[in-house]
């Protein structure tokens, strides 16, 4: 099992490094002035959503990975289908994701507080984070800053990785975004943290 240090420095890369989703430089203290209780507003929505279901944990910090995968860290997996939009969501291996009404709560929650300042892209980012601190696992700085992407990219989401690809597979998909194998480890080790269906297990060969 991958241990959540491991998980969380890797998900730092991703959100802060690879894809940081803007060419802004991002900032830890971003929101300081314009929000400053950000991040507890998000645990205050994110504890509530843990007691009702504990695996929105999970769920939120696999959004925040599927959307950095596809063009950066940029929200654009929360579009819905519009003119010009054809949304990330229905792509096949996307039709699984589970966690989007908890992203509302707290948008609706933020816009309450703080209108028009937090980015989607951040509160995923944002969010990924606490769910992990919650789960037991540790803290990190949050890079801050992103913009929201205004279109998705369907045919972008053929590049996330699948359970059943093979190793070399899996390397070269990400390697194309800037990531090694010792990033893939770490990333197909936050598996274990959540639930998984057994259709994703039982089309492996039997070891005897």
């Amino acid at each position: 099992m991958a241990s959540f240090q491991f998980i969380a420095a890797v998900l730092f890369l991703v959100a802060a490094v690879v894809f940081g989703g803007s060419n802004a430089q991002l900032s830890p203290t971003f929101y300081d002035n314009t929000c400053p209780n950000v991040s507890s507003i998000v645990r205050g929505v994110l504890e509530q959503a843990q007691q009702a279901d504990i695996r929105n944990a999970a769920f939120l910090t696999r959004l925040h990975f599927h959307d950095c995968f596809v063009n950066g860290c940029d929200g654009s997996l929360l579009l819905d289908n519009a003119d010009g939009i054809e949304s990330e969501k229905d792509a096949n291996i996307n039709r699984a994701l589970n966690g989007f009404t908890v992203v509302d709560d707290i948008k609706t929650a933020l816009e309450n507080v703080c209108p028009g300042v937090v980015s989607c892209a951040d509160i995923l980012a944002i969010a990924a984070e606490i769910s992990v601190n919650l789960s037991k696992g540790p803290s990190w700085e949050v890079q801050l800053g992103r913009r929201d992407s205004r279109t998705a990219n369907r045919a972008g989401t053929t590049g996330l990785p699948l359970f059943n690809e093979s190793l070399n597979v899996l390397k070269d998909k990400f390697s194309a975004v800037g990531l090694d194998s010792t990033d893939l480890v770490a990333l197909s080790g936050a598996h274990t943290f959540g639930r998984a269906g057994c259709l994703t297990v039982t089309p492996r060969p039997l070891q005897l």
